[in-house]
């Protein structure tokens, strides 16, 4: 027999719980052996619009670091610019924002 429904206001009903607003999604591009860093810089620079300096800091960071988080926005939004990415021939992933890289 299933249980009946608990009434609102009812000492069962957990009225304290917290929610937590919604992370953003990241893009991250990974450093790879095959793309040119200046392709790289150009490819930041043809899609999401970034000025030469932001680009070059961009693709600067994927080289030294190994990876770099290009945009943040919705997991929709952020799954059309890693599918991007991967049309420009870059590796890139989504993450959510906090989560472990």
């Amino acid at each position: 027999m299933p249980a009946a429904p608990v009434p609102v206001g009812s000492p069962d009903v957990d009225t304290h719980t917290t929610i937590e607003p919604d992370r953003p999604w990241l893009t991250i591009v990974w450093n790879d052996p095959v793309n040119l860093m200046s392709y790289v810089a150009h490819v930041f620079r043809s899609y999401f619009g970034y000025s030469e300096e932001k680009a070059t800091t961009l693709m600067l960071q994927v080289h030294h670091e190994g990876r770099s988080v290009v945009s943040s926005g919705s997991r929709e939004k952020m799954e059309i610019d890693v599918q991007a990415m991967h049309s420009y021939g870059l590796w890139a992933t989504l993450a959510q924002d906090g989560d472990p890289l």
